[in-house]
């Protein structure tokens, strides 16, 4: 059987735990590592692997993991798209996910490529959850209660803002879909913390809920890659009421995101040129073997 060559481009958090996932799946090679640096001060675990600045400088790439923060996922995906390499991300503004699957399709289709968008867990595989808790119960109400833990990109995005040399957003769920963001901010010397204050709060991944931030002497000493979700519908399956769904899950957030992100560079090699979100190909799509075996396994 070939195997799926596939790049990791970022190694961050996420890149780390996609480079241990990749190194678990029968169906993968790793083409190599994309990172800023290339081969400049590199990590020990990396050795051994093609570390480079730039995907044009690896061999016959099947699909790129996009591990780099949220905000700049449009922009790297048009360009590995354009070169005919499949890309998957787990872009996570909900709000734009849409604008960003028409953008990328319109790529994906020029070079003859497969983009699947937004597969971490949420949006990702809680998308496919709340798509089948739909199906079951067509009328009702659907509530996604996040945490408590940490918010990998909204904490990125705090880190993004000048002046914040580490930062730590901490979702604690409040009931039927609604959170409080607890920020903690560690600034570099002399910056305003209120003009920080300000940014956080007017940033788009922070608007819609209720925010607290704090300056703190260390976020290493707060910091947990812990998350959780608790999905639950409650509904109508044809005219019978009182139907009742519910989901629970308990993680690690940046290594159940690398895995999902695998699964769905898996299943890009399985679709028609374009883009998709995870609720858009098939669930067997997204695991290795034989597909009259994995029926035969899982029916």
């Amino acid at each position: 059987m070939k195997k799926i060559r596939a790049a990791v481009v970022g190694y961050g958090n996420i890149g780390k735990y996609a480079l241990e996932a990749l190194l678990e799946a029968p169906d993968f090679e790793i083409a190599g590592i994309v990172r800023r640096q290339g081969a400049n001060n590199l990590p020990k675990e990396l050795e051994g692997y093609k570390v480079v600045n730039d995907i044009r400088e690896l061999e016959a790439v099947d699909v790129a993991i996009l591990a780099t923060p949220t905000r700049s996922v449009e922009t790297y995906a048009k360009d590995i798209l354009a070169l005919g390499i499949n890309t998957v991300d787990s872009f996570d503004i909900h709000t734009q996910i849409l604008d960003l699957r028409r953008s990328l399709d319109a790529a994906a289709k020029d070079g003859k490529a497969v983009s699947i968008i937004s597969a971490g867990w949420d949006p990702g595989s809680d998308s496919v959850v709340r798509t089948l808790m739909e199906s079951l119960a067509p009328k009702g109400i659907t509530y996604t209660n996040f945490g408590p833990g940490r918010s990998m990109g909204h904490s990125v995005a705090v880190r993004a803002i000048p002046g914040v040399r580490d930062a730590l957003s901490v979702t604690i769920p409040l009931g039927t879909g609604i959170h409080r963001r607890m920020v903690y901010v560690e600034l570099e010397d002399g910056v305003d913390f209120q003009t920080v204050k300000k940014a956080i709060l007017a940033d788009p991944y922070f608007v819609n809920d209720e925010t607290h931030v704090s300056q703190v002497p260390c976020v290493k000493d707060l910091n947990d890659v812990g998350h959780g979700v608790n999905l639950v519908r409650k509904g109508v399956s044809g005219q019978t009421h009182n139907q009742l769904f519910e989901f629970n899950m308990k993680i690690n957030n940046p290594a159940l995101t690398a895995q999902v992100l695998v699964n769905v560079a898996r299943a890009s090699m399985r679709q028609q040129p374009g883009c998709y979100t995870m609720i858009e190909i098939p669930v067997i799509d997204l695991l290795p073997g034989n597909r009259d075996e994995i029926v035969k396994h899982l029916v």
